[in-house]
């Protein structure tokens, strides 16, 4: 069964830190195109950040640039999402999701239509 499960959301202060995992079974991860997208209360869904399975390049949102870093442990068949300095805007629901075709042509983090396998998400609240 194809699964993606995200875990280490929680409440954290505003300057806070949290790292959010996501765990696959029955693929591999580092064959696809990983993204981990976030949808706040009344916003639509925002690609945080993504990693290509090609060259391992990366791609942030200017909302969390020099604030967050994605990584993937292969051995693990996990991949992370440290967030640092978190704000109250960071507050939504984080999801991850794999794009299984990983067209060459597209950016690093294309559209969320483009992911097929999604996780349940997991909520981060920044707040004080």
């Amino acid at each position: 069964q194809v699964q993606l499960v995200e875990s280490g959301g929680g409440l954290v202060q505003p300057g806070g830190s949290l790292r959010l995992s996501c765990a696959a079974s029955g693929f591999t991860l580092d064959s696809y195109r990983l993204g981990w997208f976030r949808r706040a209360p009344g916003k639509e869904r925002e690609g945080v950040s993504c990693i290509s399975s090609r060259d391992g390049s990366t791609y942030y949102a200017d909302s969390v640039k020099g604030r967050f870093t994605v990584s993937k442990d292969n051995v693990k068949n996990t991949v992370y999402l440290q967030m640092n300095s978190l704000k109250p805007e960071d507050t939504a629901v984080y999801y991850c999701a794999i794009d299984l075709v990983d067209r060459r042509e597209l950016p690093v983090c294309p559209p969320y239509r483009y992911f097929e396998i999604w996780g349940e998400g997991t909520l981060v609240t920044v707040s004080s």
